[in-house]
């Protein structure tokens, strides 16, 4: 899947502003960026719901637009907001899901799903709240092979128990070879299963890589179990950021041109220990959507 200099307008409105974005074989993408932000209208153009208004989209090597039928038999799709037939049963939905797509209706894999996802089938869909409907959706898109994974914030209304089942099937499907672009605003579940991030402001991509590639952009924090010499303190203070100490103990933020330095100091101060804690996804996330960020244009889209 690949988007290049990817534009989509409505009338006046710039949804997306020349994004850029590939998810290769194989590998979980995680697609970040707040509500608004720009991830839904870049999914709907991949599926095929959108037309672009300029760049280039290509699904498996096709247009989505010119040819979605096709191109969505080799797809599972599971949208945030799931809206299913009120009538049938969360089993019957399933089966109809997994239908529209080729596969056989009932299979073991469906059956181990529901046992995984604790979802009842034999309740009426209008009596399912939104998680459960969330469920429906997510044992479709998992009971049969697909190639590509397309979860745009899939876990909303699911307790963190089953987010866990949700993150275990998006590591299954990606051991066996199938790509998964997920789309969220919670950090945490993209950092635990994805391989590359991409993060979205304004329709636009602002910084893509693996996790570590981009923790290279924020500080790490350090943590000393004892209080410094104030000659120590003074030398480090000078290159890093926010230095606390308190009830024995001293924690501060290291850029990361400034990592042997400091290192240096704390050798020569011969500190008992030192523990070093990398920064977050939701610090690079914060990077980006930092209030003088957003007060810089205006206002957050």
């Amino acid at each position: 899947m690949q988007a290049r200099g990817l534009r989509k307008s409505f009338g006046s409105f710039v949804a997306l502003d020349g994004l850029d974005l590939e998810v290769t074989e194989g590998e979980v993408h995680g697609f970040l960026g707040p509500n608004g932000a720009g991830k839904s209208t870049t999914i709907r153009v991949m599926l095929g719901l959108y037309r672009p208004s300029g760049g280039e989209v290509s699904l498996f090597g096709g247009s989505p637009w010119h040819r979605p039928a096709e191109l969505h038999r080799r797809l599972a799709y599971v949208p945030g907001d799931v809206n299913l037939w009120s009538s049938l049963t969360g089993g019957e939905a399933i089966d109809l899901l997994i239908r529209l797509r080729g596969g056989p209706a009932r299979s073991a894999e469906r059956d181990r799903l529901i046992e995984a996802f604790e979802f009842d089938p034999t309740k009426r869909i209008r009596t399912y709240s939104k998680g459960n409907r969330q469920k429906v959706a997510l044992i479709a898109a998992f009971a049969s092979p697909a190639q590509l994974y397309i979860l745009d914030e899939p876990t909303s209304g699911l307790d963190p128990l089953m987010a866990q089942r949700f993150q275990a099937e998006v590591a299954r499907v990606a051991s066996e070879g199938s790509s998964v672009l997920l789309s969220s605003h919670i950090l945490a579940e993209v950092e635990e299963v994805a391989d590359r991030i991409s993060i979205i402001r304004g329709g636009r991509r602002v910084e893509t890589g693996t996790l570590e590639e981009l923790r290279h952009l924020t500080r790490t924090r350090y943590s000393i179990p004892t209080t410094l010499s104030p000659q120590v303190s003074h030398h480090l203070a000078m290159v890093v950021h926010d230095l606390v100490e308190f009830d024995g103990r001293t924690t501060f933020a290291v850029e990361p041109g400034h990592t042997a330095q400091v290192l240096a100091l704390l050798a020569e101060a011969d500190v008992p220990g030192l523990t070093a804690e990398p920064p977050s996804l939701e610090e690079l996330f914060m990077r980006h959507y930092s209030e003088r960020d957003l007060s810089a244009d205006g206002e957050a889209r």
